[in-house]
């Protein structure tokens, strides 16, 4: 009983406060504080890190190249588009039946416009849905004595809604008039003038193959063609790139 009651006593000792207890919780708490110099070192490599990151970070972003420009816009559709029509038409002096008849075929257009060749490419002659060579025009539209065309749409070109109608009209039972129009979006072109000029091309040169319609209508010889200007298989005056849209 006496061994275990010293035991306890020096237990006890050793755990309260006092001039020895003291000194072993400040002994302690020395083994445990770091001192000045080891303070200065880890703040010296943490300095050290975050300099060198920051270092890294910005010789990434120098060295990172920038981005490529977004490419030209190759969009076909026009945001705002100005519509024009040029309405033509010449009397002839046969009965419109008899006119369509000579000059009505769908690729009858290499005879009156004078160009080189036509063939129909896809479908049947005077069908809905024919092509022709001459641009790949595609009929859209036709009735006895008239028909419709467009020009299809081009990869990276602004697409003008380039459409033509030819009809024979009955004026008389021995007369009649053909009438040519087109209609197209000339909003791509620069400025007022250059759309005077294209329309004035336009009308000339089509103006023109109603000439050569009456002429052959009328059982008449084409003169020689002008010299072509706009590149092989367009009259002269068609637009610069012959008479694709």
């Amino acid at each position: 009983m006496r061994i275990h009651s010293r035991t306890r006593w020096r237990s006890a000792v050793s755990a309260t406060p006092g001039p020895r207890g003291t000194a072993g919780v400040a002994r302690a708490w020395r083994l445990k504080l770091p001192n000045a110099s080891d303070l200065l070192r880890r703040f010296a490599a943490v300095a050290i890190g975050l300099a060198l990151a920051v270092f890294l970070a910005s010789t990434v972003h120098t060295q990172t190249p920038a981005p490529a420009a977004p490419p030209a816009s190759t969009s076909i559709v026009v945001a705002s588009p100005t519509y024009v029509s040029i309405p033509m038409e010449i009397t002839v002096n046969r009965p419109a039946a008899e006119v369509w008849k000579r000059i009505g075929g769908y690729c009858a257009i290499a005879e009156w416009f004078q160009i080189p060749n036509c063939t129909i490419t896809q479908g049947k002659d005077g069908e809905f849905g024919a092509v022709r060579s001459v641009a790949n025009e595609v009929l859209v539209g036709k009735t006895e004595l008239s028909y419709t065309y467009t020009q299809p749409v081009r990869e990276g070109r602004p697409y003008n809604l380039y459409h033509g109608t030819l009809e024979a009209r009955p004026l008389t039972a021995t007369t009649s008039k053909l009438i040519y129009t087109l209609v197209y979006d000339n909003s791509m072109l620069p400025d007022d003038g250059a759309k005077e000029k294209d329309k004035a091309q336009r009308t000339a040169t089509f103006t023109r193959a109603l000439q050569n319609m009456k002429t052959l209508a009328e059982g008449g010889t084409l003169p020689p063609p002008p010299p072509r200007a706009g590149g092989a298989g367009a009259p002269a005056g068609a637009p610069a790139g012959g008479r694709a849209n």
